[in-house]
């Protein structure tokens, strides 16, 4: 790799093109929405590089816009120097896995890179912004990975917490070791690295493993409402209905529960009021369910119709997957001789959508 020294060529003539193409990708976002909706992954990419071609008509950077392809970092290269790496979400966060901390794909004599990032969900919007300035933590699929956040505040990104500036750390012969030394000096009392060494497992998980009952109760209860999302079983009578939730819990989560049993089931049967009518002998799943419906209800809906149909074995789509899940909860539930006398469906209905 050749290693520039001096100072960034053309830098406030290049910010200016690039402030240029974001206020330019906004108002298309805003006058052709459902085009820019369509531009998921890949698709993006050359509608970007076509964009700032335009603009960068009498500029130093006038036609030296280049769309690289393939599996390289990044995507497009101006002047051979600056890169712009693309990632879209169709969800309506601002967060998404990055690229390999490696960087062997790295594109030579690039020094530069910004990260251009397109929430395609409504209302669409692009953003831009350095790189290194994004980055704010490392997560492993196949391999680690730095984890992307449009909205970091300054001074928390991983470089500041492994105190090493991002140039540094991607020049270094083995970059991972750092990383590794903080996250150790970061664990609790039986805790330990985690490793993801599966080569077809594309969903990120945390570095660290921890136990259960080192998490806070905030963490606990996020985790238990996305449990309830996406393993709508545990709401039957099956011998094995909280299996694939432990399994998700430590592959996917990094996080290690003894007795999965418990968490949703300690604390036995209560009543329970909606509005003037009380319901009697609630099994205690069916109340942990109901007390949380609004934030269940919530990560529904920022949870994309292609996971949700991953997690749940079947078809859904945006437009009916708050209601497939209510069905789906419902008919497990049927199977529950403690629950014959409630209408989960009804009483379901009735908190989700009030």
């Amino acid at each position: 790799m050749i290693i520039s020294i001096n100072s960034d060529p053309n830098r406030n003539e290049f910010d200016t093109l690039l402030g240029s193409t974001i206020s330019e990708l906004n108002v298309h976002a805003q006058k052709s929405s459902n085009k820019v909706a369509a531009l998921i992954g890949r698709n993006l990419e050359p509608y970007v590089r076509d964009v700032m071609t335009d603009l960068a008509v009498g500029t130093p950077f006038e036609n030296s816009i280049e769309l690289i392809g393939g599996q390289k970092f990044p995507d497009i290269v101006a002047k051979k120097y600056y890169g712009i790496e693309v990632k879209t979400t169709t969800q309506n966060h601002w967060k998404t896995t990055g690229n390999s901390v490696l960087e062997s794909t790295r594109v030579d004599e690039v020094e530069r890179i910004f990260m251009l990032f397109a929430k395609l969900a409504s209302p669409i919007e692009f953003r831009c912004r350095p790189y290194e300035e994004v980055l704010s933590e490392v997560v492993v699929t196949h391999s680690p990975r730095y984890l992307i956040d449009m909205n970091l505040e300054q001074g928390k990104t991983i470089f500041d917490k492994i105190k090493m500036s991002y140039d540094t750390l991607r020049k270094k012969e083995n970059p991972i070791r750092p990383i590794v030394d903080y996250y150790k000096s970061m664990l609790k009392p039986g805790e330990e690295l985690w490793w993801m060494d599966a080569e077809n497992n594309s969903k990120a998980s945390n570095i660290v493993i921890r136990i259960w009952n080192n998490l806070y109760l905030k963490e606990k209860q996020e985790l238990k409402n996305r449990a309830m999302v996406y393993f709508p079983e545990l709401f039957g009578n099956t011998s094995d209905k909280f299996g694939r939730i432990a399994i998700w819990l430590v592959t996917r989560e990094a996080v290690v529960c003894p007795n999965v049993r418990d968490l949703f089931t300690a604390g036995g049967k209560n009543d329970y009021m909606i509005g003037y009518k009380v319901y009697q002998k609630v099994p205690r799943i069916f109340l942990n369910l109901f007390d949380n419906v609004s934030n269940i209800v919530e990560t529904i809906m920022q949870t994309s119709a292609f996971e949700l149909s991953e997690y749940w074995e079947t078809k859904t789509t945006d437009e009916t997957k708050l209601f497939d899940w209510i069905d789906l909860v419902t008919e497990h539930a049927r199977k529950i001789q403690d629950a014959k006398h409630l209408n989960i469906k009804k009483i379901l209905m009735e908190l989700a959508l009030k």
